[in-house]
Order: C-alpha cells, then sequence, then structure tokens
C-alpha cells in the first residue's frame, strides 16, 4: 500500500522492523536502511540495474534479511514542483514492487539529494570522482531516508 504522509509509514511498521530509502536511478538503485528506532539512516548498497524481475529479487532479499517493514522511495519531482516522466517511472516501480509484495511505500521529494551528496562528498570527504561514483546512489538513498526519518520524527514531537 502507498501510504498518504510519511507519518503513516511509521505507524504501519511492527515493532523491531525497519525502513529501507531507495534512490531510483536509471541504471542504478541505490539504498540505505534506517535503524529500528526510525532515528538514523546508514548507507547500505548499489544494485545495478538489469530488468525488473532481477532488481526486484535482490530488493525483497534484502527487505527479508534487513528486517525492512516499508520502503520509502526518492520521488524526482521537477524544480517547479511538478511530475515529469521520472516521476511517473518511480511511481510504476512502486506498483510492481506492490504486485510482488504488501509492503507500506511512502515516496519522498529527492529534489537536488544527489547534488547535494555529491557536494559533500567533494568538499568534506575530497573524493576522487571514481570512488564517489562508487557511492554517491547508496549515499543519496541514506540522504532521501535521513530526510523522512527527521520528518517522522518531527511530526512525533508535535503530535
Amino acid at each position: 500500500m502507498v501510504v498518504d504522509s510519511i507519518q503513516d509509514i511509521a505507524t504501519a511498521l511492527a515493532p523491531g522492523q525497519r525502513l529501507l530509502g531507495l534512490d531510483l536511478g536509471t541504471k542504478t538503485i541505490g539504498l540505505a536502511v534506517s535503524d529500528t528506532g526510525l532515528r538514523v539512516a546508514s548507507p547500505l548498497e548499489t544494485i545495478a540495474r538489469k530488468k525488473f524481475t532481477a532488481d526486484a529479487e535482490r530488493l525483497l532479499t534484502l527487505v527479508d534479511a534487513e528486517t525492512i517493514g516499508g520502503l520509502v522511495i526518492g520521488l524526482p519531482v521537477e524544480m517547479d514542483g511538478t511530475e515529469g516522466p521520472r516521476c511517473q517511472s518511480t511511481r510504476q516501480f512502486a506498483a510492481n514492487v506492490l504486485g510482488l509484495r504488501d509492503l507500506p511505500i511512502a515516496f519522498w521529494d529527492e529534489r537536488l539529494s544527489t547534488a547535494a551528496v555529491e557536494r559533500l562528498l567533494i568538499t568534506e570527504a575530497d573524493m576522487t570522482r571514481r570512488r564517489r561514483a562508487q557511492v554517491v546512489d547508496k549515499m543519496a538513498a541514506a540522504y532521501i531516508l535521513q530526510g523522512a526519518l527527521d520528518a517522522i520524527e518531527a511530526a512525533g514531537r508535535n503530535a
């Protein structure tokens, strides 16, 4: 099920379950995982995209192995706030995953996430271009997931 708000995904989780963040690209899928307290996102891995069946098989293997109770998928909204073809592709990916496994899924605005991570890796970590290419997708997934976790925590404080 696709949840209406990011707060709804936290209430859909069983105790001890975690969230998996996804940064969907055309060539790769960056993955990050939360802790069970839903406070910290950590980069997990990058899947080289092949066909949906293979991508979903790896994704669902991780869902089972990492005690994942829901997905937070970065939604590539245009800078003016509209949804273009990439958003449609992302929503279709989520629908296809739901066809295989009933998991709560939330979308999170990912505008500029990869650019922010690239900037961080250049200025703070002083990484080479080659090394950045190896980690940027899973770091972007962690950036997306952390934004969602921060919103969940803020909603809990304001409740």
